[in-house]
This record gives C-alpha cells, structure tokens and sequence, in this order.
C-alpha cells in the first residue's frame, strides 16, 4: 500500500519589491513539501490574502509603504488559528528584530540568508520551530548583555543617593515638574529643588534630563 503524499506548507509572500518576491517564488516553488499560494506588495493587503488563502507560513518584509511588516505581523498573529510569520528583511536593527518577535513573529531572516536556509526555516517555522538567524541571535543577545551592563551602572550611581533623593530621581523619570513632586512628595518646592540640586551634584550631572534617563535605564520607571 503507498504512502499518502505529503501536505506541503503554504506560504503568503509579502513584499514591496516585485523582484523580490519573484525570487523567493521561484527558490519555494522548486519544491514539492512548499507551495506559495499568493503574494502581495504590502502589509495591508495582508488581511485580505489571508482571508482569500489558507496559510501556514508568511513571510514577511518589515519596511513597506503603507503597513510595516511589525504591525501586519501582529494583524496576522491576532487572528483565529493564525499562521506563522517570518520576518525577512535586509536590516537587522535591534527594534526591528524586538518590534517583530514581540509581534509574534516565529522567525526573523535577513534577505543575505542562503536559499537552503531560507527554505529550511520555513519548514522548521512550520513544524512548530523557532528560528532566528544566527547574526540576529548574536545581536539579541549582544544587546540583552548591554541593557544588563547599562541597567547595572545605572543603579550603582543611584545606591549613593537617600531613599528621599531616589524618589525624586523616580519622579524626574516620569517627567514631573517641582511643583508636581512637590505635592507628590508632601514637601515644598524649594525642598524639592534643594533635593534636585545635591541629585545632579552627587551623580555628576548637569540637568534634569541626564538624571531621567539614568532613572530609566536603572528600571525605576
């Protein structure tokens, strides 16, 4: 008795470069386990092809015209039994790379990534698997490092602060005036700015703005 034949996984390109989408089409067609059922030049004719073409993978460009790729994701995870995304793009900037895996995006490929891997992560994303580039992974975690670097000194300078002088490092993060942390605080405002003045002094600072962002990257906002 034979085997039945294999489901192949069905694929939406979406991309603003038509060259682009010829040659993912024709490096996916030259398969049997893949087929691209549709294409469209923009994220906002994604809801559209969905609704016309059962999928189980998008991929997706992130920089296009009208509906970025970051927010089309999320359009496409929001829906009921959604495919998967990967994300294919020519730019591997860290917001880009965060924008789309917090979308929901299962995958993320710079556009240099070979056919073969290409192809590889659509079956991979398909079956359930995650896949990030390595470069992209390299990035993520070269970034996490830094936050943790930058988040660690931040909060060092700040232990030499009092409870009282944190509070209003706090409340300069959240951007408010003297007379706003007065009232928060229970104090006057020339406590307030005398309280300012010893923060920008013990840190090292000149203004408000350094010190929220210190507060910022010290997680007190």
């Amino acid at each position: 008795m034979s085997r039945p034949a294999r489901v192949p996984v069905r694929v939406l390109l979406v991309d603003d470069d038509a060259l682009v989408r010829a040659g993912l089409r024709m490096m996916l067609g030259g398969r049997d386990d893949l087929v691209v059922v549709a294409e469209v030049a923009d994220g906002a004719e994604v809801r559209e092809a969905l609704d016309r073409h059962p999928v189980d993978v998008v991929l997706m460009d992130l920089r296009m015209p009208r509906l970025d790729g970051v927010v089309a994701t999320a359009q496409v995870r929001a829906r009921r039994d959604p495919p998967e995304v990967v994300a294919l793009t020519t730019f591997d900037s860290d917001a880009e790379v965060l924008g789309a895996l917090r979308a929901g995006a299962a995958g993320f490929l710079l556009k240099d990534t070979p056919p073969a891997e290409i192809v590889d992560a659509v079956l991979r994303v398909a079956a359930g698997e995650p896949i990030v580039s390595p470069s992209v992974t390299r990035r993520l975690i070269e970034a996490a490092v830094e936050r943790d670097r930058v988040a660690d000194e931040a909060r060092q300078r700040l232990d030499r602060l009092s409870d009282r002088e944190r509070e209003v490092v706090r409340a300069l993060g959240q951007g408010l005036t003297n007379g706003e942390i007065a009232e928060l605080m229970h104090v006057s405002v020339a406590t307030v700015k005398a309280h300012v003045s010893h923060v920008l002094e013990a840190l090292g600072m000149t203004n408000r703005t350094q010190v929220a962002l210190l507060a910022h990257d010290a997680g007190l906002v």
